[in-house]
Parts: C-alpha cells; sequence; structure tokens
C-alpha cells in the first residue's frame, strides 16, 4: 500500500458544480451550494456569455480545492475542457460527467465509463478470458 496516494480526510467536504443555470439552481435548492468568507463559490454557472478559458480556470482551481471532494460537471460543459477532463487522474476530487436538460447524456463521452470500459478490457485480456 506504500504506492497508494493518501487521500486527505476531514469533518466536511464540498460538492462543486460546472454546469447550466437550471442544473446549478437545482443543487443549490437542495442544499449544495456554498460561499465562503472571501465570496468564492462551488459553483459555475455556464451560459452562452462563459468563456472556455473562464471554465478552464474553474475546473483547475476546484481540483486544487482541498475542501472540494466532488465535481459535478454537465457532459456538454466537459465536453468543451475534454483535455482538461481526461487527463485528471487523482481519487480525490472526483469528477462526474451529468447530463443536463438541453443536452442528452452520451455515455461514449464519459470520461469515467471509459476508464472503466479500459480497466475491464484489461483484466480479461490479462487473465485470458475475451
Amino acid at each position: 500500500m506504500a504506492g497508494r496516494a493518501q487521500i486527505p480526510t476531514s469533518n466536511s467536504a464540498l460538492i462543486a458544480m460546472i454546469a447550466d443555470e437550471d442544473t446549478v439552481t437545482g443543487f443549490l435548492m437542495a442544499g449544495v451550494g456554498n460561499v465562503d468568507l472571501r465570496r468564492k463559490t462551488n459553483y459555475l454557472i455556464v451560459d452562452s456569455k462563459t468563456t472556455v478559458k473562464a471554465i478552464e480556470d474553474t475546473f483547475k482551481g476546484y481540483t486544487t480545492r482541498e475542501d472540494i471532494a466532488i465535481i459535478l460537471i454537465s457532459q456538454y460543459v466537459a465536453n468543451m475542457i475534454r483535455f482538461l477532463v481526461d487527463s485528471y487522474n487523482k481519487p480525490v476530487t472526483a469528477i462526474l460527467e451529468i447530463p443536463s436538460k438541453d443536452h442528452p447524456y452520451d455515455p461514449a463521452h464519459d470520461s469515467v465509463l471509459s476508464r472503466v470500459k479500459y480497466l475491464f478490457s484489461a483484466e480479461s485480456v490479462a487473465s485470458g478470458r475475451r
């Protein structure tokens, strides 16, 4: 177990969101929202005026914050920064792609699902099963 990364533990952690207004609003109504003393939020509402650079910066910021354990990102937004989402490989912060109201979910583009498929195909090849 010496080669495994240590997962930090704390009393609580946040769920961050990068999604359209309806999705973020729904999660905020469920009590997921947070604003800290420096006025930093745990969500980004993506609309037609949001730049890809702003999405990239927010994603990078959320993945480096110690108080965020999970990032929920709409799949169509994740596709805008696919290179960042696919290259992220740390166990915490976990990245989960979710559907949105206006953009259907496509399992072929889900980074978590593609990693699971890769692991299972590698295991079946290694064990001689097909």
